[in-house]
């Protein structure tokens, strides 16, 4: 049976081997997918004899800081310089990137979050893989680059990463045949690992006791609210940074099967990251708000107080279990 995405990864192959120089980016604050498939990507194109830039609206998150090809990413909002293809990871729309310029390119857009919209002049989406890193092993092996320990690291973390470590849905037995190819090829998953969740600072360990003391919960304790501003992370020295991986915390309780985390961007914007465990549905509610993401990990920017907004929130990851129990609406 011809696999249904077989064409338009040829396609993208020809593209990629009739022109020469390329941009590479990702959506703004950058996760560990983000970074990975792009470095990933970048080191492909160069073993193919290729001239590759890194651009992003935002810097790559520190506990990313130390592995191959960090250094080469820029970070910019205006992308002016020389190319012929822009290669855009996990981005449903341009603006996710942040960056402008972009649309002077011939655009690649591969994804694998619901929503895209189909925005390249080759679009490669497959809701199914566990990380966008899955569809770049897959591009990598179709263009025939062997692949090295550098390669094989940054598509290593982007499935780590991207899975809450293994927690998340997606997860197939090709995920982790990718794994272990990653580990034939040199990869140390011990070592990735404590790089990506052993880095904490004493800012973000302050900001933890901090957000978790001021934790309300819901719905029997299914729920979870975390709530973080300004005043916060200056009084306990946390950076943005530090915030990283936080919501994840609460689902390693035992019943709690949904968490959002509220963080105030300025007076009246509120950036929301939502958290869920098995079948409960947490990507429907990011979009409702105009956002993205997975069933069990989504996002979006909400113009709202936080005290207007908590209770809808609630209320929608409650009718969210609900729907994952087959029961009627909770209350």
């Amino acid at each position: 049976m011809t696999n249904p995405h077989d064409a338009v990864l040829a396609r993208i192959c020809d593209a990629i081997h009739q022109h020469q120089r390329f941009v590479i980016t990702s959506h703004a604050r950058p996760d560990g997918d983000a970074i990975g498939s792009e470095l990933a990507m970048a080191y492909a194109l160069r073993a193919l004899g290729k001239t590759v830039r890194l651009v992003n609206a935002d810097p790559v998150p520190a506990m990313l800081r130390e592995f191959p090809g960090i250094h080469d990413v820029e970070v910019a909002t205006t992308f002016d310089g020389d190319a012929e293809v822009a290669i855009v990871m996990e981005c449903g729309s341009l603006a996710r990137t942040g960056v402008s310029g972009l649309e002077r390119f011939f655009v690649i857009n591969i994804d694998h979050h619901p929503g895209n919209t189909g925005y390249g002049d080759l679009n490669w989406f497959d809701e199914s893989a566990a990380a966008c890193g899955e569809l770049v092993f897959t591009l990598i092996e179709a263009l025939g680059v062997p692949f090295s320990p550098e390669i094989a690291t940054h598509i290593y973390v982007t499935i780590l990463t991207d899975t809450g470590a293994f927690h998340f849905s997606h997860i197939t037995p090709r995920t982790f045949d990718i794994c272990r190819r990653a580990l034939d090829a040199g990869v140390d998953p011990v070592l990735v690992a404590q790089r990506v969740y052993d880095s904490n600072t004493m800012g973000r360990l302050r900001l933890l006791g901090t957000v978790l003391n001021d934790m309300e919960t819901a719905v029997d304790g299914r729920i979870a609210i975390l709530s973080l501003d300004p005043e916060i992370s200056r009084r306990t020295g946390a950076t943005a940074e530090d915030t990283e991986g936080l919501i994840n915390v609460p689902l390693t309780v035992h019943g709690i099967v949904a968490v959002a985390f509220l963080k105030l961007v300025k007076p009246g914007e509120l950036r929301v990251s939502f958290r869920s465990k098995g079948t409960v549905d947490v990507g429907t509610i990011a979009r409702g708000f105009g956002g993205g993401g997975h069933l069990n990990a989504s996002g979006c920017t909400v113009a709202m107080a936080a005290d207007e907004l908590k209770p809808i929130i609630i209320e929608q990851l409650a009718q969210a279990i609900a729907d994952s129990d087959g029961t009627a609406r909770v209350h």
